[in-house]
């Protein structure tokens, strides 16, 4: 086995359902703040959608996809983010975004060479680093941080780590804490790839669940070299469903797609019919992020009252919460477990996060506010 693969730890995420799995046998009512996995039904037409696609004969879906699906794909981000995209050469559907940003250091990063070099921000979404070691690519975390509030930025890293990347990838909004990344940063960072010549991959999966303006795209400000991953999952209610789609750089999209049928295939005609109406329609998105919305205010309001500090994120479905004064991320979520509130320990995400815990605003607004009922103070 590849031994720098023997360092990693059980997928965190494996953690929690088991913790879950053992509170629920011990007959304790669990309130599941943990994985981002919403319960809030797949809208109607979505679903119908899905079952009126079934075909009689089932059978490989091309890994292109569906040209009425990857038009649909085109036509949210032109409407998203004023982008013209050609649908035939700049989009590729995914099943979800995992399966593309664990895929994009093995196709482009060729070890060895003087460009071996992975970088992403921590704390992170693990499937950056392990998609990394996967590639036998090494990595460059960049600490991200109250102090910094979360924001990467070029000028913070070393010109060695520059000159080496191979891959970049961005993550704003950003998962755990909800914080975005301002045009500026995006310009930064375009100046930087076209500088030192690394891919740069925008992973843009929370772009649609925003409380105060709208985030930006990565596309928005550069298209050579770059590229954005997007993703139906928490946007539209299909995290089962695995859809989403790689956009940008054609040429970089011509080598994945090249590589991917080695990989896997594209989703299935029912997924990706599915997907064209998802893509289509902002309204049920409106109505998503209302629901989000009010289970935060809850939150917020109630931790403002017992004295827990809530980072100042303004997207995704998260928040990040620092731990009270001398206790950790572990402790404080044992804690919790006593209560049957299960949450995310920040160091899930990276070194140095063990003063901070992930909510995921999973359960409903009861499911919330009894929780809420039931917090240690």
């Amino acid at each position: 086995m590849n031994q720098r693969l023997r360092s990693l730890q059980t997928y965190p995420m494996v953690k929690l359902d088991q913790r879950k799995a053992e509170l629920q046998a011990r007959g304790i009512e669990v309130h599941d703040f943990g994985t981002g996995d919403p319960r809030e039904p797949t809208p109607a037409a979505i679903r119908e959608a899905f079952r009126a696609a079934a075909p009689a004969v089932s059978q490989y879906p091309p890994v292109a996809g569906r040209a009425p699906m990857r038009k649909a794909a085109a036509g949210y981000v032109q409407r998203r983010f004023g982008v013209t995209l050609d649908p035939d050469l700049e989009i590729l559907p995914t099943q979800g975004a995992k399966e593309a940003i664990f895929h994009l250091p093995m196709v482009l990063v060729e070890i060895p060479s003087e460009k071996d070099l992975v970088v992403y921000g921590v704390p992170a979404y693990p499937v950056f680093e392990i998609g990394a070691l996967f590639a036998e690519a090494w990595t460059y975390e960049v600490p991200l941080h109250a102090g910094n509030r979360y924001l990467m930025d070029p000028d913070d890293l070393p010109r060695d780590a520059l000159r080496r990347a191979r891959v970049v990838f961005l993550n704003y909004p950003h998962n755990p804490t909800g914080q975005c990344l301002p045009a500026e940063l995006f310009r930064k960072w375009v100046r930087a790839r076209d500088e030192w010549g690394f891919v740069l991959v925008s992973d843009e999966c929370y772009v649609d669940l925003w409380y105060d303006q709208p985030p930006h795209s990565l596309l928005e400000f550069g298209r050579e070299g770059c590229l954005v991953v997007h993703s139906l999952s928490k946007r539209s209610g299909m995290t089962g469903y695995r859809s989403g789609f790689v956009a940008g750089d054609a040429g970089l999209l011509a080598t994945y797609r090249r590589f991917r049928a080695g990989m896997g295939v594209a989703p299935t005609d029912m997924v990706q019919a599915a997907a064209e109406v998802a893509w289509a329609d902002s309204g049920h998105v409106e109505e998503r992020r209302k629901i989000f919305a009010a289970k935060r205010a809850v939150l917020v309001e109630h931790f403002g009252r017992i004295g827990l500090e809530v980072f100042p994120g303004t997207a995704t479905l998260f928040l990040w919460v620092r731990v009270p004064a001398g206790t950790t991320d572990q402790e404080y979520a044992e804690r919790l477990l006593e209560r049957g509130i299960l949450v995310s320990p920040g160091s899930f995400f990276g070194k140095g996060q063990e003063a901070w815990f992930r909510l995921a605003l999973v359960p409903s607004l009861e499911e919330c506010r009894a929780a809420c009922a039931k917090w240690p103070t």
